[in-house]
């Protein structure tokens, strides 16, 4: 994987936390920025995916949903019931 040099600005006190973790996890600090980064990312797409279903769950049943519902509630029921 090719790689690319950036800089960034951050807060001293942050960069000091950073360089303590990068210690700590025996990594570079260019990896753990990667590593947090790649975290980020991959948080912000399960949200966007929560979102989604979310999104599709908010609605009601149809009508149809309704009836095909209440046809395998009643089903189930006559299931157990025959089976006590």
């Amino acid at each position: 994987m090719e790689s690319i040099k950036t800089a960034i600005s951050i807060d001293k006190s942050l960069f000091t936390q950073a360089n303590a973790l990068a210690r700590k996890m025996k990594v570079s600090r260019s990896r753990l920025f990667v590593i947090a980064l790649e975290n980020y990312m991959r948080q912000q797409e399960n949200l966007k995916l929560l979102e989604e279903v979310n999104a599709v769950y908010t609605d009601e049943p149809s009508g149809k949903e309704k009836e095909l519902l209440r046809r395998m509630r009643k089903s189930s029921r006559s299931l157990v019931e025959g089976q006590w």
